[in-house]
């Protein structure tokens, strides 16, 4: 798919940055992969969570001055959403990827199927 096809110009609603859990299991792998592919459809920007959470000054920074964040968690533990929590960052749109009944496994095999329901559900909370 051609970057930018699946989202429209991501400058029309302005900085766009995806956070995604890539945590030890489908789920987080799944979360990355969406991640992944809401990039390459230029729907925004996948950027570094684990900088985040590493309280990294210039990408603490980036994460404040977007216009909108989009935080994809694998499970309910909420990793993302702590990493957000701790450094007073709202996301715009957050997606827990077991939510949508995607069951946890601790294995990494996942089908395109459930990337692509991550996706439908971050597009659906970013009203696209």
């Amino acid at each position: 798919m051609e970057k930018g096809s699946g989202c429209g110009c991501t400058c029309e609603g302005g900085k766009v940055l995806i956070f995604a859990c890539s945590g030890g299991s489908n789920a987080g792998q799944i979360a990355n992969m969406a991640a992944i592919k809401l990039d390459e459809e230029g729907c925004g920007r996948f950027y570094c969570l684990a900088g985040v959470g590493g309280g990294l000054t210039d990408m603490v920074e980036s994460a404040r001055s977007a216009d909108k964040r989009v935080l994809i968690d694998g499970c309910p533990i909420g990793c993302g959403k702590a990493v957000f929590e701790r450094e007073g960052l709202q996301a715009d749109a957050y997606v827990v990827v077991t939510e949508l009944g995607i069951k946890k496994r601790h294995e990494f095999a996942f089908s395109d199927e459930e990337v692509e329901k991550v996706v439908a559900a971050v597009k659906e909370g970013l009203g696209r």
